[in-house]
């Protein structure tokens, strides 16, 4: 299997380094390092989360987190990473609009 991130996921990520980074110097990094392990564990553990909207969801080890992935033949395909400290509405749209 292989793990593929989409732009939005990226995006998503990126969002949080800067977040984490503004919080203290190197927090950003941390974030990094946790969420990208976090991911990688998928090549073990993907396909037995609960489902939401479509995808299914893990959450990270040490951030509040969520990785939203579908699992396509050989493929993990992380769609989003979202704060779970977002209004609910917020992430129900977000999943909704890809």
């Amino acid at each position: 299997m292989r793990i593929r991130l989409f732009s939005l996921a990226l995006d998503d990520i990126e969002a949080g380094r800067r977040f984490y980074e503004r919080q203290q110097a190197g927090l950003g990094d941390y974030f990094l390092d946790s969420l990208f392990s976090d991911i990688d564990a998928l090549l073990l553990y993907a396909g037995i989360h609960q489902k939401f909207f479509g995808y299914h969801r893990t959450l990270s080890r040490r951030f509040p987190y969520a990785i939203y992935y579908r699992v396509e033949g050989e493929e993990i395909q992380v769609w989003r990473v979202l704060d779970c400290r977002q209004n609910p509405t917020s992430i129900t749209e977000r999943l909704k609009r890809g």
